[in-house]
């Protein structure tokens, strides 16, 4: 691959950076923490690291709600560290991604203080205004994400604003050429700065249909887009995000990353059962997103046929892209706790899953924790910060169970994470599992990981091949991966129980195993509970 085609098959490190590690005692993560911890990212072999949001905020949203996008927030420290961090993530070989917020702002941006404050300032279509229906409700049935109506009553421009998430987080407007221009001019200002990507944030939700239909009811057969405690998946979200014209505002995106030499814009595209083909719409030819994220693999199901579905559902719609694949973020249940059945190892699950997850076809993107097997932390309804949990529980518990702090040193307080009192709780049990209990451990889930991600880099079919899924019975998920001349066999047992691969056809080229193990069963192979063997086919 060229330089500027770094991102294929690539291996992206998420960072959250409250939680990642705190350098002034304030109980909270911070960027020159960060740049402390960069070394661990390094080692694991990476390419890249996702910083999500630092910008200044409220912190409604924990800084998924920002008030000014060209400064970093006092909590996380100053732009000259972040210019330290990205010196020294270039000086170890790592890019550094950034996430950016565009869909929406705070309702402290100066931009939506001048927009409701009249309506004929300036500013005054930057927002998504509309009037109330003649009985004063809301103007269409649009539901936020977080809960309740999308819609908020402004006393002084006795209109509704749109907002898809908190009510303190305003949606853009952009239908408004002003408003794509200074996002534009603020993505610009970053590139300036060395930055070697975005991470766009909720990018199908950029435009709105500017006729404000009505939703209809969604089939409630298929996938809701969030959990079904929330009435937001009872919609068919048609009118209110996806919109066919924000491929226009993509393409000015990939226009801006152009004149500057390797950087990549990555979305992040939750759209329910309609994500494959956005996916494939976002990323095909070479004028839009380079790649997209998705929450497809966030599922709680763990069978071959779970995988089988939604990879394949992937490779026919979105052939002509590139798909970024995650199996855990900041906003969903660490995939060990979901995946992993009663009684069971969860770290013999982690080793698993970070094998499958590098056999994928496309990149992938790790977070923060995972590398150690952390699994999601329970916490009382008192010590919870995300409003999303805090306005849902007790049927949803909310993000912060996956958001509590990195663990670096077993015997330190907090696990080495901060001196202070820290923003979450840091487990116990997470404390055992710290890096530094891991790296002396070759038998551990960090060196796992190490292994995996050096096997992708050792083997470009793993990285940009083709994938082809082969007959298996049971718990057994088995695919090709294929590249000028180079052929891997994967092979997966999803269970705790042990499991036979009849390999048909393919017995007489099975070679060197590369990862993993298996045993003779006659013509078949035998993997062990939660086995995987990456095989090289001569």
């Amino acid at each position: 691959m060229s330089s500027t085609d770094w991102w294929r098959g690539a291996v992206v490190y998420q960072v959250y950076p409250r939680s990642f590690q705190d350098s002034d005692g304030d109980g909270v993560g911070d960027l020159p923490g960060i740049t402390r911890r960069l070394a661990h990212i390094a080692s694991l072999g990476v390419d890249a690291v996702w910083i999500a949001p630092f910008f200044k905020s409220p912190m409604a949203d924990m800084g998924y709600d920002v008030s000014d996008y060209r400064d970093v927030d006092p909590l996380f420290g100053t732009l000259a560290d972040f210019d330290a961090l990205l010196a020294e993530a270039h000086r170890l070989g790592l890019k550094i991604i950034i996430d950016q917020v565009l869909s929406h702002t705070s309702d402290k941006h100066g931009w939506f203080v001048e927009s409701r404050a009249s309506r004929t300032n300036d500013k005054a279509d930057w927002y998504v205004w509309a009037e109330a229906k003649p009985d004063g409700t809301a103007p269409n049935n649009w539901l936020s994400v977080f809960g309740g109506p999308a819609w908020e009553w402004d006393g002084v421009r006795m209109q509704y604003y749109m907002h898809s998430f908190l009510t303190s987080q305003p949606d853009l407007n952009f239908h408004e050429p002003a408003v794509q221009a200074a996002l534009i001019d603020t993505m610009r200002f970053w590139l300036d700065r060395g930055v070697d990507g975005f991470r766009l944030d909720a990018c199908n939700h950029y435009l709105h249909d500017a006729r404000l239909r009505d939703n209809p009811p969604a089939f409630r057969g298929a996938a809701p887009d969030v959990q079904e405690t929330n009435p937001y998946g009872f919609q068919e979200h048609r009118y209110d995000k996806t919109q066919r014209g924000n491929i226009a505002f993509l393409k000015r995106i990939r226009a801006l990353l152009d004149e500057f030499s390797g950087r990549v814009a990555m979305g992040e595209v939750g759209d329910g059962a309609r994500s494959p083909d956005t996916v494939g719409l976002y990323t095909k030819g070479g004028d839009r997103l380079h790649l997209c994220y998705t929450f497809d693999l966030f599922g709680t199901e763990f069978t071959p046929d779970y995988f089988r579905a939604i990879v394949g559902r992937f490779e026919k719609a979105a052939r002509e892209g590139w798909v970024c694949w995650a199996l855990s973020n900041h906003d969903v249940v660490r995939h060990v706790s979901r995946w992993t059945p009663a009684g069971e190892d969860p770290n013999e699950v982690a080793k698993l899953a970070i094998l499958l997850l590098v056999a994928l076809r496309g990149t992938i993107c790790l977070y923060q924790g995972e590398e150690l097997g952390l699994t999601e932390a329970e916490l009382r309804f008192e010590d919870l910060r995300d409003p999303y949990g805090i306005r849902f529980w007790p049927a949803f518990k909310g993000r912060d169970g996956c958001r509590t702090p990195m663990v670096w040193e077993a015997a330190a307080d907090n696990g080495g994470f901060t001196t202070g009192t820290p923003w979450l709780p840091v487990p116990q049990a997470h404390r055992r599992a710290a890096a530094d209990v891991q790296a002396a451990d070759p038998h551990s889930v960090l060196a796992a990981y190490r292994a995996a991600i050096g096997l992708r880099k050792a083997y470009p079919a793993l990285a940009t091949g083709s994938i082809r899924f082969l007959k298996a019975e049971g718990p057994i998920l088995a695919w090709l991966r294929e590249s000028e001349g180079e052929a891997l066999l994967c092979l997966f047992n999803l269970s705790a129980e042990p499991a036979t691969w009849a390999p048909g056809g393919l017995r007489g080229r099975i070679g060197e195993t590369v990862a993993g193990g298996y045993e003779e069963a006659g013509r078949d192979l035998a993997l062990g509970p939660w086995g995987r063997a990456v095989i090289s086919l001569s």
